[in-house]
């Protein structure tokens, strides 16, 4: 059903947020046929849903992508976007709540409060973000809305309060009370009813409680209800709407999605006590040249401003750009300036999305959500403005990586399309990147979990036809020198003819951790001309790169070069540079070759009661702790020093020890001996694959 345009007051833009598999999906698509977007209401376990389209959401059946789901009721446009629940794919989630005045936070009525219903709490609220909170699957087994809501209010504040109790519980859910209207609405039924008897008493008690809390958002109605000790209908609603829009209140509804109970309550809810683009008011950028602050008001006579919140690669149609309009019109074949990247960009058609379904349109008014395909510059987080008004929109702040993996091509045709292909992913996916380490000779791909990587590969498969293969990368470990050596290197070849005739006498000595290389010059008396003195020491650079023990590059040493002898015809660049790398690698032999591991600064943010298990952890993998911080919100961060090649796949560690509650950052630090039964593994590891490496050379 095409959908009209609204102005920015009769918008809202929600995002559907909290922990995976509390039935988010399904009460979009139950929203959408509640309000006669959609004709038929799919099912997840079917993959016939709107929002997850995605061939793999419907294979792992959860979301994967942020899906945009637009309807209409009681006059006002409701664009719901559908977010995952899982951390590995927490941009999608990121980038929606970049964009909204409103999050519908769906939590469980079984399971509760869980570590991505606090997430996507913690993230509305450093948004200020207003809030509702559907519980969910209240029809399912061992469901308990009390007690659901007693833990919301518990971790949450006493400002989470329900305006609806459920009729019946469990497989007797049938309905719920509207605690405004002091009406049931039951299943399969359009119009209100009388509360049931064994309902009233429960129903008023709750009213009083709503009334209560919603008096607290306006002095003047703290006062009446002081006096009075009650409020009028039109006076909860405006209490309950101020305090719901300013996020001091949120409202709980119950809701069984597959059975569409309570499905209109929660529409009418949205439309009613989340805020609009046009009371959430004018937005603030800078302009690109001179910083200077500029407002962006939503209305169409403002200069024109646009925020891209999800790129969507598609190697058909190209990307397809989701952007939020904050002031001014973005039109159908026009030009627009991207001020991010200071580009000018021709746009084409506009969408209007509802899952994979798009609809043209001319135009997107202020305070609306859209789409638009082929953008020839433009990626995530950037703005787009007209170019007589030049501005820049704060950019989204997504989270670091926080895993990586080596990928391979598994054959040369898919060698000669991968990079491309890695290089659109990474345009689609802010917490994707792709990197080429030469000295490893691998490419690496990181990102949020290990699922996030394999879904990764799979687009790849899928999208672009290229298979790849996925291992843990390499650690860059390195080679220094134990003691101090001297040693002589020779390359002589005289058998008739012009010869190669170079001779050097090197000494190798540690430097501190850190140093670097040093190479230092002491011929005296010509034993070696000065023109073949870089020769050798660019040979001995080379044998340092190429390393001795385990093939690492060697550092944090000093090579001297003291002694020589040359030939005034056979002597050349080439054999002194032979030379250099002979005797380098005679001295450092009789040195002894020490192996260095890189250790990373780690920080570890837990909750308190989890430390104990995090600091067991970190000790098993060979880690130093430093110390640890108190966190106002019941939190403790534990910092140390771990060896690279331990932490690997700490990610996945990490979620597994803490349910998800815990998240880390890591910085490398220095270089340090790796311990002996250690490096006897790599060294030997090393040579097994320089081995291979060479028999299939062959």
């Amino acid at each position: 059903m095409p959908l009209k345009a609204y102005p920015p007051e009769h918008i809202r833009n929600i995002a559907v947020a909290g922990h995976g598999g509390t039935g988010k999906t399904s009460l979009v698509e139950a929203m959408l046929f509640q309000a006669k977007a959609i004709d038929r209401m799919g099912k997840v376990d079917d993959g016939t849903t709107t929002t997850d389209f995605d061939p793999e959401e419907i294979r792992r059946r959860h979301t994967i992508n942020a899906s945009l789901a637009p309807l209409e009721w009681d006059g006002i446009k409701i664009n719901l976007i559908d977010t995952p629940g899982y951390p590995d794919f927490v941009a999608e989630m990121v980038g929606a709540l970049r964009v909204v005045e409103g999050v519908l936070i769906v939590v469980d009525a079984v399971a509760g409060v869980e570590v991505q219903t606090e997430q996507a709490w913690s993230r509305a609220d450093a948004h200020g973000l207003a809030r509702i909170v559907a519980v969910n699957r209240v029809d399912r087994e061992n469901a308990n809305f009390d007690r659901t809501v007693d833990a919301l209010r518990e971790r949450f504040g006493t400002g989470v309060i329900p305006i609806q109790v459920p009729i019946g519980a469990e497989a007797g859910f049938k309905g719920v009370v509207d605690l405004l209207a002091m009406k049931a609405y039951l299943e399969g039924e359009d119009k209100p009813q009388e509360i049931p008897a064994d309902l009233r008493d429960g129903a008023t008690a709750a009213r009083e409680r709503l009334t209560e809390v919603a008096a607290e958002s306006d002095d003047a109605l703290v006062e009446k209800y002081l006096e009075a000790g009650s409020l009028t209908d039109e006076e909860l609603q405006r209490g309950l709407v101020t305090g719901a829009q300013a996020g001091k209140i949120i409202p709980v509804v119950a809701a069984a999605a597959t059975k569409r109970i309570g499905i209109a309550q929660a529409l009418h809810a949205i439309a009613g006590l989340t805020p609009s683009p046009a009371h959430a008011g004018a937005v603030t950028g800078t302009h690109p040249r001179n910083d200077a602050e500029v407002t962006v008001e939503p209305t169409d006579r403002g200069p024109f401003a646009a925020l891209v919140f999800k790129t969507l690669a598609d190697p058909y149609v190209g990307r397809l750009s989701y952007f939020r309009v904050y002031g001014g019109s973005f039109a159908s074949d026009s030009q627009v300036l991207n001020s991010t990247r200071d580009k000018a960009e021709r746009v084409g058609q506009l969408f209007c999305l509802r899952g994979k379904h798009q609809e043209p349109t001319s135009r997107v008014g202020p305070g609306d959500l859209g789409a638009v395909a082929k953008l020839a510059e433009t990626q995530t987080g950037d703005t787009l403005c007209g170019k007589d008004h030049p501005l820049r929109l704060a950019p989204i702040e997504f989270p670091s990586t926080a895993i990586s993996m080596a990928i391979e091509p598994k054959s040369k045709a898919d060698e000669d399309k991968m990079g491309n292909a890695l290089h659109r992913l990474a345009e689609e996916d802010p917490t994707f990147t792709v990197r080429r380490d030469p000295e490893l000779k691998q490419t690496v791909i990181s990102g949020m979990g290990e699922s996030h990587l394999e879904i990764m590969a799979d687009r790849l498969r899928r999208k672009f036809g290229v298979e790849v293969l996925l291992s843990v990368p390499r650690v860059p470990y390195r080679e220094t020198v134990r003691g101090k050596a001297q040693a002589q290197g020779r390359h002589v070849k005289q058998s008739g003819g012009r010869g190669q005739y170079a001779v050097c006498s090197l000494e190798v000595e540690p430097l501190a951790r850190g140093g670097g290389f040093e190479f230092v010059d002491k011929i005296h008396g010509g034993a070696i001309p000065n023109q073949f003195i870089p020769s050798v020491e660019k040979g001995v650079r080379k044998a340092l790169e190429e390393g001795t023990l385990a093939g690492y590059p060697v550092l944090d040493l000093r090579v001297t070069l003291f002694d020589g002898k040359y030939h005034d015809v056979d002597s050349s660049d080439i054999a002194f540079q032979l030379a250099g790398g002979v005797g380098f690698r005679e001295a450092s032999a009789k040195a002894g070759i020490v192996l260095l591991e890189p250790i990373l600064d780690i920080a570890v943010r837990v909750p308190e009661e989890q430390m104990g298990d995090i600091i067991g952890d970190l000790n098993a993998k060979r880690a130093r702790i430093l110390g640890m911080e108190s966190q106002g919100d019941s939190t403790t961060i534990v910092r140390a020093q771990v060896p690279q090649g331990e932490v690997l796949r700490y990610a996945s560690d990490l979620r597994s020890i803490t349910g998800g509650r815990g998240t880390f950052t890591a910085t490398f630090s220095h270089y340090d001996p790796v311990p002996a039964h250690i490096a006897d593994k790599v060294a030997a590891e090393a040579r097994r694959q320089k081995e291979e490496a060479e028999s299939q050379r062959a």
